[in-house]
């Protein structure tokens, strides 16, 4: 299903990078070779910049409804391949095959929903303050599209960028994640397969400062969306936001789950274990922060301690999670906790990378679980982007919001408690752009809205229909008549 080498794909054909550079894709899960990837530059970015250039025009001038009709065929190709894209999903992630076709049903589901969207595509008509005037608005697609995304969920991320992207008139180029080139590849091949005229969506292989920075820099690509790190979205804001282009950015998490003491324990547990330790991790969504009141701190702590022991770490179905993506990232994670046990932190289980027979040779990091933390050491306030999470004791209710937001993002944050006071309360204060009562910190639906606030984003929605404002324009339209010539 992966091919030896992953190309790109510019103006709907499969192409090397013009300098037949190569760079290789190790599976996370034994640290061998899987594939080798296009190493795009400079000169591919402009290649596929000019293919969508040219396919605008036919594009956008589609009818969103026939527009529709070509997305539905690629959502309906995901379905009857929906195995096979797990298969390729799984490869590259390491995550079991399970959770990979979870994932691609997800995918599947925000496709549908998008396709869908041609048929509404809503503007607005409204009332006039003249005699004899119309008024009204209509959508219009923006250009050329720059679509940059992260590995940790590879075809859900494909299917929120390209979806709403298209749906809209514009054009795309998707920067591939280095780390899950096949899957962008498939998707690609796919959209070809079922007629999506040539250049519309453009797919670019290659590492960030070398592929994704010049699509940023490209003065005619008109909208760039972004998911991936806070210190890259700085860096798209200030070179994309003097030309005014459209930029959503979709950016890190230390997301808190706060545990009431009246909370089903048990139930909180089972949240806290899979926000924090589901695919590794590898959530912006995920929970790092646990908030625990003094009642029942200890309680909970031991209940939590012995619960992620019993986790199983590995590739199949039966395991509860995988490696993280690349030996890089685990490297990151283990220093970032070893300095925090230097500085007095307890390491309550974990903290470090699995050596053993069947781990050693891939990315895999213990289930962490750490306390005696302060709330602005460094492991508190960095987004570990792994299977770590923090547990911080509090007095009472107040305290515990205060930490919440006592946070350099805003991304998301949940509450378990019986109290509908408490909950509601929680959910109108807390200063996140998501927040759940009585479960985890990320399962955000494809129909709905999802980004942060603070370092966690720039305001943007997305999924939802709240995308399409980040890849349309609104244009008023005023129509006025003379009744003497009717």
């Amino acid at each position: 299903m992966i091919p030896e080498k992953i190309p790109n794909w510019i103006g709907g054909e499969e192409c090397s990078a013009k300098a037949d550079e190569w760079f290789d894709k190790l599976d996370p899960s034994n640290g061998k070779l899987l594939t080798r990837a296009a190493r795009s530059r400079a000169d591919d970015v402009t290649a596929s910049v000019e293919a969508a250039l040219d396919a605008f025009p036919a594009w956008s001038d589609t009818p969103a409804v026939q527009r529709g009709l070509l997305l539905h065929k690629i959502v309906v190709e995901m379905q009857n391949r929906q195995e096979e894209v797990a298969r390729i999903v799984a490869a590259e992630t390491g995550k079991s095959y399970k959770e990979a076709l979870g994932e691609t049903g997800g995918a599947i589901q925000c496709g549908l929903f998008y396709a869908s969207e041609g048929q509404r595509l809503y503007g607005r008509t409204t009332t006039s303050g003249t005699p004899n005037k119309y008024a009204m608005t209509v959508r219009q697609p923006i250009g050329v599209a720059g679509l940059v995304i992260a590995a940790n969920t590879p075809i859900a991320n494909v299917a929120w960028k390209i979806f709403p992207a298209l749906i809209c008139g514009n054009t795309a180029i998707l920067k591939a994640s280095e780390d899950t080139p096949a899957t962008a590849w498939f998707i690609g091949k796919i959209a070809q397969e079922v007629g999506l005229p040539a250049g519309v969506l453009n797919i670019v292989q290659g590492y960030g400062e070398e592929a994704g920075a010049p699509l940023v820099e490209n003065p005619k690509v008109g909208v760039i969306s972004f998911t991936g790190s806070t210190e890259v979205g700085r860096y798209i804001q200030r070179v994309a936001g003097p030309r005014f282009a459209r930029i959503s950015l979709e950016l890190g998490g230390k997301n808190s789950l706060v545990v009431c003491d009246d909370a089903d324990l048990d139930n909180a547990a089972k949240w806290v274990l899979l926000s924090s330790f589901s695919n590794a991790g590898q959530r912006c969504a995920s929970t790092s922060r646990v908030i625990i009141f003094d009642a029942v701190y200890e309680k909970f702590r031991d209940l939590l301690v012995e619960k992620t022991k019993k986790l199983r770490v590995g590739t199949s179905d039966e395991d509860d999670f995988g490696p993280v993506i690349n030996e890089g990232q685990l490297n990151s994670m283990t220093l970032v906790v070893q300095n925090a046990l230097k500085n007095g932190a307890n390491i309550l289980t974990g903290g470090n990378r699995l050596v053993d027979d069947s781990h050693r040779s891939g990315f895999y990091m213990a289930p962490t679980l750490i306390d005696g933390v302060a709330p602005h050491d460094e492991i508190s306030e960095c987004e570990l982007f792994g299977p770590v999470a923090i547990l911080y004791p509090v007095k009472d209710f107040d305290e515990a919001l205060a930490l919440a937001n006592d946070s350099p993002y805003g991304l998301t944050a949940s509450i378990h408690t019986k109290s509908i006071h408490r909950a509601l309360r929680f959910a109108d204060k807390v200063q996140t752009g998501v927040a759940v009562v009585n479960a985890g910190t990320h399962g955000s639906e494809p129909h709905m809205p999802f980004g942060g606030r603070k370092q966690s984003g720039n305001g943007s929605r997305e999924p939802g229909t709240e995308a399409l404002n980040i890849y349309s324009e609104l244009k008023d339209l005023y129509i006025n008549i003379d009744p003497s010539k009717v």
